[in-house]
C-alpha cells in the first residue's frame, strides 16, 4: 500500500481515544485514593487496637467442702518416764537393756548403798538409847507423882520429872520418824518400771557410782508405746478449722505409701509468737509397735472449709483508697472493679468470701493505670487460679 492510501484518523476518533484515556487515568487515580484511604483506616484501627492495655485473665476456682493440709509431725510415747536414783551408792546389777519390754513394778536395777545402811544402823541404835531414857524418865515421874500425893516430895520436883518424861517421849518420836525415813529409803535401792512399757535408754553399768538427784542423764528411760502422741505445729491461717475429734492420717518414711489413722485430741489454744503457729496433739494406736519415739511423720488434715468461697491468685488483688478490689471484665471487655471480702491467705492464692463468683473473668496482675470502664485486650486464654498451698509448701 502506498503512503497516499493511508488516511489520518478522524477528529471524532481522536476525541474518543482521548476521553477513554482520561477516564482510565481517573479510574487509576481513584482506585489509588480509595486504596490509600482503606489502608490508612486499617492502620488507624490497628494502632488503636495496639494502644489498648493487654491483660491476662484468671478464672476463679470454686471452694471445696474440705482442704487437705500436710504438715510435719513428731511422734512421742503416750507416757515417758526418766528414772533417776534417790540414794547414793554403786550399781549392783541391772536386769533390762534397751528395747526390753517391762511390766509395772518390774526391777530394772539394784543399787548397793553402804552409807545408807550405816545411817539406818546408827539411827536404830540411837532410837534404842532414847527409848531406854524415856523408860527411866517415865518411872521417875510416876514415882514422884505417888510421893507427891503423900506429901513426901515437893510439887516442883514432881512437875520437873513429868516434863522430863514428856520431853524424852518427843525425842523417841523424832528418832522413830528418822528410822522410818531411812527404812523407806532402803526401797530406793531398787529401780523399778513405773508402768508397762519399753526400756528406751540405759545409762548404767555394774559398779558405777550413783549420786541421788535429778541432774545429769537418767539411769533408765521407760516409754509406754501402746499408743503414741503426735505433735504438730499448725500455721495460724489454718487453726480455725481444727477441733478435737478431727480425723487425720499420717505417713512415715520407713513405710512408703502406707497411711495410718490418727485423731486430733488436744489443741494448745496459744500461738507461738515467733512462728505464729499453734501446737496440736494427735493420738494413734500402736498395738503393732510400728511407731517409735522421736520419729518423723507427715500428717494429712482434711480441714472443713466454706464451699461458697472462691479462690483467686494473690496477684489479682487491687488495693487502694477504695479498699480491696478485683478487676473483672464484662462481655465487652470493659473493666469492672468489684469490692471483695477476703478469707485466708494461702500464699500464692487467697480465699474470697464475697464479691466474686466462679463465672467472673478476673484480670491477673492488672496495670496500675487501669480504671473502671477501660476497654482492654485479652492476651491469652484464661489460666486457672493458683492452687492452695500444696503438701510440700504447706509443710512448715
Amino acid at each position: 500500500m502506498s503512503s497516499e492510501d493511508i488516511k489520518p484518523p478522524s477528529r471524532r476518533s481522536l476525541i474518543t481515544t482521548a476521553a477513554g484515556a482520561v477516564l482510565l487515568a481517573g479510574a487509576v487515580v481513584g482506585y489509588g485514593l480509595i486504596d490509600r484511604a482503606q489502608s490508612k483506616q486499617e492502620v488507624v484501627q490497628w494502632t488503636n487496637t495496639q494502644a489498648l492495655p493487654t491483660v491476662a485473665l484468671a478464672q476463679p476456682l470454686p471452694g471445696s467442702p474440705t482442704q487437705t493440709l500436710t504438715l510435719p509431725g513428731n511422734i512421742q510415747p503416750f507416757n515417758k518416764a526418766a528414772i533417776f536414783a534417790r540414794v547414793n551408792g554403786y550399781v549392783k546389777g541391772w536386769d533390762h537393756d534397751i528395747g526390753s519390754s517391762v511390766k509395772s513394778g518390774q526391777v530394772l536395777a539394784t543399787i548397793d548403798a553402804p552409807d545408807l545402811d550405816q545411817q539406818l544402823s546408827q539411827a536404830k541404835a540411837t532410837l534404842a538409847s532414847v527409848r531406854a531414857n524415856l523408860q527411866i524418865a517415865s518411872l521417875t515421874a510416876d514415882r514422884n507423882n505417888i510421893l507427891l500425893k503423900k506429901e513426901i516430895v515437893a510439887q516442883q520436883l514432881a512437875d520437873q520429872t513429868t516434863a522430863d518424861a514428856k520431853a524424852k517421849e518427843a525425842v523417841v518420836d523424832a528418832n522413830e520418824a528418822n528410822v522410818r525415813q531411812l527404812e523407806a529409803m532402803q526401797s530406793f535401792k531398787t529401780l523399778a518400771a513405773p508402768f508397762d512399757g519399753v526400756v528406751t535408754a540405759r545409762n548404767v553399768e555394774i559398779g558405777q557410782l550413783i549420786n541421788s538427784g535429778g541432774s545429769g542423764q537418767p539411769l533408765f528411760e521407760v516409754s509406754d508405746l501402746h499408743r503414741v502422741r503426735i505433735f504438730v505445729q499448725v500455721p495460724q491461717a489454718f487453726s480455725a478449722g481444727l477441733a478435737p475429734g478431727l480425723k487425720a492420717t499420717f505417713e512415715m518414711p520407713q513405710y512408703p505409701g502406707v497411711k495410718f489413722d490418727a485423731t486430733l485430741s488436744h489443741i494448745s489454744r496459744a500461738m507461738n509468737a515467733t512462728s505464729h503457729s499453734m501446737q496440736v496433739e494427735l493420738q494413734a494406736d500402736n498395738a503393732a509397735g510400728k511407731f517409735f519415739a522421736g520419729s518423723y511423720c507427715n500428717v494429712h488434715f482434711e480441714i472443713p472449709t466454706d464451699g461458697n468461697l472462691v479462690r483467686i491468685p494473690s496477684t489479682a488483688l487491687v488495693t487502694g483508697n477504695q479498699g480491696t478490689q478485683v478487676a473483672t471484665l464484662d462481655s465487652n471487655n470493659k473493666v469492672v472493679l468489684k469490692q471483695v471480702q477476703l478469707g485466708r491467705d494461702l500464699g500464692d492464692s487467697v480465699e474470697v468470701i464475697s464479691g466474686l463468683s466462679p463465672s467472673d473473668r478476673i484480670i491477673n496482675n492488672p496495670p496500675e493505670t487501669l480504671t473502671a470502664g477501660d476497654t482492654v485486650r485479652v492476651a491469652a486464654a484464661t489460666p486457672p487460679a493458683a492452687a492452695p498451698a500444696s503438701p510440700s509448701t504447706a509443710s512448715r
